[in-house]
């Protein structure tokens, strides 16, 4: 009898126990669809809860009977299909929660009818289309996580970005524009490049001080009244060679001593490192750029140290002034240009070693990847 239903667990009868007046039954292990002609028929229902169940299919479009209901709480469930017909008619509703089950297709613009609704939440679906306006008088909204596009209405933009979230292709009120794109240059860019100019301004400067010296040598033989003279034994002098092709013993340019000795990699103060010449020609390198005072390599030694070798070309000085120059490079110190360690001379050979800038080289950035090549097979 209706007494009996009455008192059931979830049920709430009006005064006189003559219709039910509330239905709640929220986690309570509820499997399935919703058959029609069962809720449907229950006229004077103001509450329907039945969130946190395993119910599935379609909202029954009977529930269009529920005129008076003004709560519905339809929640993690598995419901699917499009936006429940049978809800839309409902224009007492304040409180509407689809969100995490299964529905798809558009929002119907007939929502806009719910004038006295409060609180709608449709997240976690697969609703798409654009968003009609919905009640003036919301007061919680969310609509994340679905399929939906277009312009957020003006109604709508007062809720936080939050509520929007997840649906690529809404545009306007509280989501911020999707910009192109930029063609600028990013911070790591910017840096190497100030790092290449500082350097190459450098470089620039030494082989500026090298061109005044020899200009200034050859002026001073043609003003001598005699040829130099030449040092005894240096015409038949030779200089070994090692396996690599770089002069391994002191040359003619010091001053023709005859007091030969292996030429070594001389590191500038603060240099930490252990490796020799020996150790720099047997690492693997690739080329990191070309210009006109040399070529660039990352050489990796077999300890794993990674360096950057500068190999300077037609670079005629003494070994006095190679070093002169190289002391004053060697003092250098900026925030945008890579510390100096160490420096190699011979007649046919001219280094530079500096520390590897893990974050890439200046013409990987400007046009791509690297050619890998071996350093000792490059000379």
């Amino acid at each position: 009898n209706k007494s009996s239903v009455c008192s059931w667990v979830g049920i709430e009868c009006d005064a006189d126990q003559s219709s039910v007046h509330s239905l709640r039954l929220p986690g309570a292990g509820l499997v399935g669809p919703i058959p029609p002609q069962t809720l449907g028929r229950l006229s004077q229902l103001r509450v329907l809860s039945l969130r946190s169940n395993r119910l599935s299919g379609e909202i029954p479009s009977d529930f269009s009977n529920l005129t008076l209901l003004r709560s519905l709480y339809l929640q993690n469930n598995a419901f699917s299909g499009g936006f429940p017909a049978g809800v839309t008619p409902l224009a007492r509703l304040t409180r509407l929660d689809l969100s995490s089950n299964n529905f798809t297709g558009p929002i119907p613009f007939a929502v806009n009818n719910w004038t006295r609704l409060t609180g709608l939440f449709l997240e976690n679906n697969a609703f798409s289309g654009p968003l009609p306006s919905i009640s003036a008088k919301l007061v919680d909204f969310n609509a994340s996580n679905n399929r939906l596009n277009g312009s957020i209405p003006r109604n709508l933009q007062r809720f936080s970005a939050a509520a929007f979230a997840g649906n690529l292709g809404l545009c306007g009120g509280p989501i911020q524009p999707i910009h192109k794109k930029s063609k600028k240059l990013s911070t790591a860019a910017i840096v190497l490049i100030s790092v290449g100019a500082v350097l190459a301004l450098l470089i620039l400067l030494l082989l500026l001080f090298c061109c005044l010296r020899r200009k200034q040598r050859q002026q001073q033989q043609q003003q001598s009244p005699k040829p130099p003279k030449p040092v005894p034994g240096a015409a038949a002098r030779s200089v070994p060679v090692d396996a690599a092709g770089t002069s391994s013993s002191k040359d003619d340019i010091t001053g023709g001593s005859a007091d030969v000795e292996r030429n070594k990699l001389v590191f500038f103060d603060g240099g930490v490192y252990s490796f020799d010449l020996e150790d720099l020609l047997r690492a693997s390198a690739e080329v990191l750029g070309k210009g006109s005072v040399g070529t660039s390599y990352k050489a990796v030694l077999e300890d794993g140290t990674t360096v950057v070798v500068k190999r300077l070309k037609d670079v005629v000085v003494t070994k006095k002034e190679f070093e002169m120059q190289m002391e004053v490079l060697g003092k250098v110190r900026h925030d945008n240009v890579v510390p100096f360690r160490a420096f190699y001379f011979s007649r046919d050979e001219k280094l530079l070693v500096s520390e590897y800038v893990a974050a890439g080289s200046l013409s990987a950035l400007l046009h791509g990847s690297p050619v890998n090549l071996r350093l000792r097979g490059n000379r």
